[in-house]
């Protein structure tokens, strides 16, 4: 690994049109973390890391991210309101005048990889605006040695730009800011805004595309980790549901927290080099893994600080959407390489603002495919401008963002994948009991911890086990560890009746989603739909 100083280093970016740029080459993490805070551009917390503010964008812009249509993607990409298209000769106008922009600059530059599976590794240059932004490259990518460096040539290009404004009457864009992917130039081009996230999602993307495609390998928005015993766990979920918190398990070894592919060999492995979690509440005593991880090398963003330093993770006046980035060795338990192999259980994660969904249960392939494709939680109050009350929403393979395919093709892969690896498909429910948010209470975090635990020791095989009348998902009975009560959620509400109205609704909810999957799936996936009429 190279965290070391590189500075006397440098490369040329002309071929990229960056004319006269002062470039620093692979700064290390603690030369990244300095540059930040000789610009002014960042803080350093009590506990070492460095803070920065991504200024207007706190979270991904969807409505502004595009892909080059052309001839690799025409006929391919599932297009629409998620995969917007946007003309290669206004791609080629605006990259352009984003390296003029850059052009006799300070500019950082990083070259890494994703994909800790050599056969699928793609390698990456990275060119950002500002030093966070790279040192942010540089936690979540996979760090070249020295020996791969020298002979280092990179499939994909990273152009990050956070200070150019678009001008979308004259460029295409919908605002100033854009995302875009060109799978012929393998290129993604960000622009106006400075959340780091687009800079991971960007090459997520693109991978989402290309393992299908050319690899028969599936591409997962998911965390893993894997036991002693060498099997291996995944979690699929959408933010906010745990996906990060539940694999960091200190009894297992973290693959990693987001981004996997699945081979046709049974392999999973990290896309990544790094950890992006979501800060906001965070404590020692719930998520230590996470805690720990915060320390010099680790970014927080948008974070409210005292005088001193300290963080107050429950301050959410910037955002609710508080994260930190840090390289996956700030965990102390991780698998090394980033590869698990014998996938035995799989976990979809939803955080049920509704106290509808079972806490745990079992799904058959034409369920688990279906709930794969619906990739349902809940937005709750507060959460988003105009979310006033709990608001179902279905993100197809709890990913849709990212997933360039129609959403139909994951979802054949994982029931595929299922069979011949024998997997079971769990749902777990991380959101409320007792009634709806603002009623009930959200399930307690030792609780669904337990569950996941007896799952992966195999404790739930032979207890009894009752269908949900209206989801018609399997719900064990008893779970060690567990309050009996806890399982089966109409009875931990006062109101039964109103249990079954509010189940109803989100089944109905369900099945109105799906409507415009239904031409596009076979049998076996219509029929892990809901019961409820």
């Amino acid at each position: 690994m190279v965290d070391k100083n590189q500075a006397t280093k440098t490369i040329s970016l002309d071929q990229y049109g960056i004319k006269n740029a002062k470039v620093k080459y692979q700064l290390s993490s603690q030369e990244l973390h300095n540059e930040t805070l000789r610009k002014g551009q960042g803080t350093e917390a009590s506990s070492g890391a460095l803070a920065v503010n991504t200024g207007e964008f706190t979270g991904r812009s969807p409505k502004d991210r595009f892909i080059v249509k052309d001839d690799i993607t025409r006929d391919k990409v599932w297009w629409g309101n998620i995969n917007i298209p946007f003309p290669a000769p206004m791609f080629d106008a605006l990259y352009d005048k984003v390296t003029d922009y850059l052009s006799e600059k300070d500019v950082y530059v990083r070259d890494c990889f994703a994909c800790a599976d050599a056969e699928h590794r793609l390698s990456i240059r990275v060119i950002n605006e500002y030093p966070w932004s790279n040192m942010f490259a540089y936690n979540m990518f996979l760090r070249p040695t020295e020996t791969e460096l020298e002979q280092f040539d990179a499939d994909w290009l990273i152009v990050n730009a956070p200070g150019f404004m678009a001008d979308p009457e004259v460029d295409g864009t919908r605002q100033h800011n854009f995302a875009i992917l060109n799978f012929t130039k393998k290129i993604a081009l960000i622009g106006g805004t400075g959340y780091t996230g687009e800079i991971k999602k960007g090459i997520f993307s693109a991978l989402n595309f290309i393992l299908p495609v050319d690899k028969n390998t599936m591409p997962m928005h998911c965390s893993a980790n894997v036991g002693d015993n060498g099997e291996t766990a995944v979690f699929f979920g959408l933010s906010g549901t745990g996906k990060t918190t539940l694999s960091a398990d200190p009894d297992r070894r973290l693959i990693g927290d987001d981004e996997h592919g699945w081979t046709a060999e049974n392999t999973i492995f990290n896309f990544e080099g790094g950890c992006y979690a979501k800060v906001i509440n965070l404590s020692e005593e719930n998520e230590p893994d996470i805690y720990h991880a915060i320390k010099p090398g680790a970014i927080l963003e948008n974070v409210i600080m005292d005088e001193n330093g300290v963080v107050d993770f429950a301050d959410t006046s910037i955002t609710q959407n508080t994260r930190v980035s840090y390289p996956i060795y700030h965990i102390d338990n991780i698998q090394e390489p980033s590869i698990g192999h014998n996938p035995k259980n799989i976990f979809f994660l939803t955080a049920d603002a509704f106290g509808v969904l079972p806490p745990i249960s079992k799904l058959t392939p034409g369920q688990a495919a279906y709930h794969f494709i619906s990739g349902y939680t809940a937005k709750v109050a507060g959460t988003e401008e105009g979310i006033n009350e709990p608001t179902p929403n279905f993100s197809a393979c709890f990913g849709a963002p990212f997933m360039p395919l129609h959403p139909t093709k994951y979802g054949e892969m994982l029931s595929k994948k299922m069979k011949n690896a024998g997997v079971n498909v769990w749902l777990i429910n991380t959101g409320w009991t007792g009634g709806p948010y603002g009623v009930g209470s959200r399930m307690k975090l030792k609780f669904t911890r337990a569950m996941i635990t007896a799952a992966l020791n195999n404790q739930l095989e032979d207890v009894q086990y009752v269908q949900h009348p209206i989801f018609g998902l399997q719900v064990p009975q008893t779970c060690p560890n567990v309050p009996s009560e806890v399982l089966n959620p109409k009875d931990t509400w006062k109101n039964q009746k109103a249990y079954d109205i509010q189940a109803q609704e989100l089944a109905t909810s369900f099945k109105d989603n799906f409507k415009k999957f239904e031409e596009f799936a076979n049998d076996e996936i219509l029929s892990g739909a809901p019961n409820g009429k």
